[in-house]
C-alpha cells in the first residue's frame, strides 16, 4: 500500500502540465497524508486542472457513519471491485508528489524509508476520484522494491500522464502495460511516522 508522501510546489511543478490550478497555493507538505486535501490533476474538456482533493473514498452506496475511506485500490482487481470498478472507467485522476514514504516490517520493528526516482523527476501517481476524494492505485512491487514492502504506487512517467487520463483508453490495461519507472530509496527517521511532524528533515538519508 501507500500511506504517506511528500509533495512541495506543486502549482510550480506541474505549470507545463496543466492549464490551471484550482484553490490551491504552491506550499511543501513532507508528510502527506489520509484524509487530507491533496493536489491532484483531473481532466476536463477544456483541459487539465489541479485540484484538491480529499485522499480517502468513500463509495457512495456505503453507509458513511461506518465506513472507513479506501485510501489505495488493487490495479490486479480494480475492475472487479464494486468501489472502483466504475472509477477506473469514468474518473481517473493524478496524484502528484516528490517522493513517498513506506516501512519495511523486521518481527516487531517497522523501519521507515523514502522512495524518490532514481532521475529525480516528478511521481506521478495513478488515481481515481468521486464526490471531491481520490484514491491511489497500487501494484506488485518491482524487484529492488520488494526488500521493503510488497506493494507500491503505479507511478506514470510524464509523458503517458495524458493517456491515462483518456477515457477512450482502458484504465486498467493501459497501467499494466506501461514502462515502469525506476527507483531508489533509503533509511529515514522513524520521525515520519507521526503525522504532525513536517518537515524537510524527514526525508534526509539517517546513513548519510
Amino acid at each position: 500500500m501507500c500511506g504517506r508522501y511528500v509533495i512541495t510546489n506543486p502549482i510550480t511543478k506541474t505549470k507545463k502540465i496543466v492549464k490551471t490550478a484550482i484553490n490551491l497555493e504552491d506550499s511543501e507538505n513532507y508528510n502527506a497524508h489520509p484524509y487530507q486535501e491533496l493536489p491532484v490533476i483531473k481532466k476536463y474538456t477544456n483541459g487539465k486542472t489541479l485540484e484538491k482533493l480529499k485522499w480517502g473514498i468513500i463509495p457512495s452506496w456505503s453507509k458513511k457513519k461506518d465506513f472507513k475511506p479506501l485510501i489505495n485500490a488493487r490495479l490486479e482487481t480494480i475492475n472487479e471491485k464494486v468501489s472502483f470498478k466504475k472509477l477506473i472507467k469514468q474518473k481517473r485522476c493524478i496524484a502528484v508528489a516528490d517522493g513517498f514514504y513506506e516501512w519495511k516490517r523486521e518481527e516487531k520493528f517497522k523501519t521507515p524509508y523514502y522512495f524518490l526516482r532514481k532521475d529525480k523527476k516528478m511521481i506521478f501517481i495513478a488515481a481515481i476520484h468521486e464526490n471531491n476524494e481520490f484514491c491511489l492505485i497500487t501494484e506488485d512491487a518491482s524487484e529492488n522494491v520488494k526488500f521493503i514492502h510488497h506493494r507500491q504506487p503505479v507511478i506514470l512517467n510524464e509523458s503517458d500522464v495524458n493517456r491515462y487520463l483518456n477515457l477512450e483508453l482502458d484504465g486498467s490495461i493501459f497501467l499494466k502495460e506501461s514502462k515502469k519507472v525506476d527507483l531508489e530509496f533509503y533509511e529515514i527517521s522513524k520521525d515520519v511516522n507521526k503525522p504532525t511532524n513536517n518537515n524537510i528533515s524527514l526525508i534526509q538519508n539517517i546513513n548519510n
